[in-house]
């Protein structure tokens, strides 16, 4: 037993789930010479400094400290800047995000909505006056100038902090220049609006105009004395913001960027390297067809290079499209049932490997992120691989079980790497294959280690991590509670420590906890992703039935008393998993659900289900507050507890608040948990502790579980 201060909720949540005091966001010189990253100074200090290691032995070095340089004063965050956290889930303080210019000499960030910049080498930090608030501050390539964006302004400023100036100027309140869109910044992994030209000399920009985006109203019940806030939403169904892209010269004159909007709305990515001309991935709004299109930027022309087309969707993956050094196509593509990276015309992978993401590309190879495929000599549950791909083959660069990542430039890679049986991540910094050093982390050891099975569960090998009590003896079953994310984008069985922790917790106070990754959930293979087409819950659902049914027969699960507990999409699951299969589960933690799917937004929803005007059966039978199951008197009807934050503005409380009307009409008894002030990240310490306190509680009325009040 623990005493309440350092009990597992209040370090969990005091420390960020223990990430605070990683280093994370790495950048490596060309020339090998410096490693640069982002690091808290504790694992219960928010506020990240920029440090850089010197790789010839001249150890690591504060590059800039943001206590310093605002001189011990608390930052202030603008309303644009606390929304771009939003969507990327930053909970830290301090230097959150850097760039830096080719030669990774000079690093420019923001403070409190001022513009910084580091001489890497020398390790010195001074601010440039400018116009505030700053938002995402990127140096040229050859570290003469530094553009960033002030009130959807994109703006430029000398490295020496002379000769500020605005390059462009909104046109109306609702443009934007410079900034990505709601739905690019949410749901595309897009969230930069400007790209600076190999030469230095010009920017390609986003220009987004919300004036088609509906508005809604974010308000504080807490507080009734203050305005709502307004935020533009494109939910599912409705118009997008106008996204054009525009050459800008350092002079201002602007050249506009064509392609066919009206075909293919959604520009996803940008790249501009010296390899090629710039590159464009653009898609139709039904994410079925996408072009990669190369700009002229003299005229704003543009040519087609490659054009895929899907009959479910076409997913959209970090690091491509690029142009290799030799002027190829580097892609990854589902093709042949496989997702492959394709060099050129060639797909130089098959089925063995899952492809994930483009790492790096240089004249020898390309560094990828891969889980086994379809085909691998054996299943690797829950791993993820470096690897480095060429014409002559395949070879892994990570070695032990577990989730890899990399960074690399030229002959420096730094790998980082979670393990089952360590805490947090391993960073080790490699020359052409050999550690030359480690990057030491200050993150917390969180003082429990996971009681993990991962296995594969059901006829269609459904990936599973199995979690028991510590002090477990195997003697009797225990309740279960299922803990799963469940759905796209959200894969939740790792071979790594950290993301079970607090399913362990869990299991410490007496259940056997199952995570399942069903059908939907990525890292398996495109059809495995795509299944979930036009039927997104009866497919997620199944997958944890059969799951729960078929790990019951190796691991001694009470059948008769069994949870389940979500967030976002797992909330979805927790809520549909009651109304619709009672007969399996008997309680439902359900955080931040989407209930009305037409309340979603258009590039998530409409990827999955259709546009809802032309399937709006879909819809209906997927959506939470028409299920039938809401008015089934002859059903039994399962508790449960409903948590939302009030300020979230990417699942709005209004799913929420319909599916307690929908269950109050219906009969059905719940218990809502409205959280003031917090949005979908729930960053504050005292709710994120407090909430695995009331879930506990809950789940144990629910289930008739005895209270042990434990507190470890």
């Amino acid at each position: 037993m623990t005493t309440e201060t350092d009990s597992f909720p209040r370090r969990h949540a005091r420390t960020l789930r223990f990430t605070l005091g990683a280093p994370r966001s790495f950048s490596v010189a060309p020339d090998g010479s410096r490693v640069v990253f982002l690091r808290s100074g504790s694992g219960t200090d928010r506020a990240n400094a920029l440090w850089v290691l010197d790789t010839d032995g001249g150890g690591e070095r504060v590059a800039a400290d943001p206590r310093a340089l605002l001189g011990g004063a608390s930052e202030q965050l603008s309303a644009e800047e606390r929304a771009r956290r939003e969507r990327s889930r930053e909970g830290g303080a301090g230097i959150v995000g850097y760039a830096t210019d080719a030669a990774v000499e000079l690093a420019a960030f923001a403070l409190s909505g001022r513009l910084f910049t580091a001489e890497l080498r020398a390790g010195t930090a001074r601010e440039l006056p400018t116009p505030g608030p700053v938002i995402d501050p990127r140096p040229s390539p050859d570290g003469r100038h530094v553009a960033y964006v002030a009130r959807g302004t994109l703006r430029v400023v000398s490295a020496e902090g002379a000769d500020d100036r605005a390059l462009t100027t909104p046109e109306a309140e609702e443009v934007t220049y410079g900034l990505a869109e709601f739905v690019a910044a949410e749901e595309m992994s897009r969230s930069r609006g400007f790209w600076w030209s190999p030469e230095s000399d010009r920017l390609l920009v986003a220009r987004v105009d919300d004036t088609p985006v509906r508005q809604w109203w974010i308000s504080d019940p807490a507080h009734p004395d203050r305005e709502p806030h307004r935020v533009r939403y494109p939910a599912a169904g409705t118009p997008n913001a106008d996204v054009r892209l525009f050459v800008v010269d350092l002079e201002g004159t602007r050249t506009e960027v064509s392609w066919d909007r009206a075909r293919y709305p959604y520009l996803a990515r940008v790249h501009w390297s010296a390899a090629g001309a710039p590159l464009l991935l653009v898609q139709a709004r039904d994410q079925r067809a996408q072009l990669i299109l190369a700009v002229d930027p003299d005229t704003g022309a543009t040519r087609m290079v490659h054009a895929d087309e899907d009959p479910e969707w076409l997913e959209l993956f970090p690091g491509v499209p690029c142009w290799s050094p030799s002027g190829q196509l580097v892609r990854i593509a589902d093709e042949g049932g496989a997702r492959r990276l394709a060099v050129g015309e060639r797909p130089l992978t098959g089925p063995q490997l899952h492809i994930r993401a483009v790492l790096d590309v240089s004249a020898d190879d390309v560094l990828v992120s891969a889980s086994a495929g379809t085909e691998a000599a054996a299943p690797e549950v829950g791993e993820v691989h470096v690897y480095r791909v060429n014409e002559l083959g395949v070879e892994r660069v990570s070695e032990e079980p577990g989730v890899h990542t990399a960074v690399r430039s030229g002959e420096v890679t730094v790998l980082v790497s979670a393990t089952l049986d360590r805490p947090g991540s391993r960073v080790r910094v490699l020359r052409d294959g050999k550690q030359t050093a480690t990057v030491p982390t200050h993150a917390e050891d969180p003082g429990l280690s996971p009681r993990v099975t991962l296995t594969q569960g059901g006829a269609r090998r459904i990936p599973c991590a199995v979690l028991m009590p510590r002090d477990y003896a195997g003697d009797t079953p225990l309740p279960v509670l299922m803990d799963p994310y469940g759905g796209p984008h959200g894969q939740r069985v790792a071979a790594a420590h950290n993301p079970h922790l607090t399913s362990q917790w869990f299991a410490d106070q007496g259940f056997a906890v199952v995570v399942a990754d069903g059908r939907g959930t990525p890292g398996h293979s495109p059809a495995w992703e795509k299944s979930v087409k036009d039927d997104i819950a009866a497919v997620v659902l199944q997958d944890q039935v059969d799951a729960l049914q078929a790990l019951a027969g190796d691991f001694p699960l009470d059948l008769d008393r069994v949870a389940i507990r979500g967030w976002s999409f797992g909330g979805y699951l927790a809520a549909l998993a009651v109304l619709r299969r009672p007969d399996v589960f008997h309680a439902a933690v359900v955080g931040a659900p989407v209930t009305d799917l037409r309340l979603y937004d258009t590039h998530y929803q409409e990827r999955y289900l259709g546009h809802p005007d032309e399937q709006p059966e879909v819809y209906r039978r997927n959506s939470l507050i028409d299920d039938a199951g809401l008015v089934d008197a002859a059903g039994p009807h399962r508790s449960m507890m409903i948590i939302h934050g009030l300020a979230d503005d990417n699942v709005v409380v209004a799913h929420s608040l319909r599916l307690s009307s929908a269950l109050l009409a219906a009969g059905r008894p719940h218990e809502v948990l409205p959280l003031s002030g917090v949005t979908h990240m729930t960053p504050q310490e005292e709710v994120a502790e407090n909430l695995l306190r009331l879930q506990l509680g809950f789940l144990r009325r629910a289930l008739s579980l005895p209270d042990t009040s434990a507190t470890c």
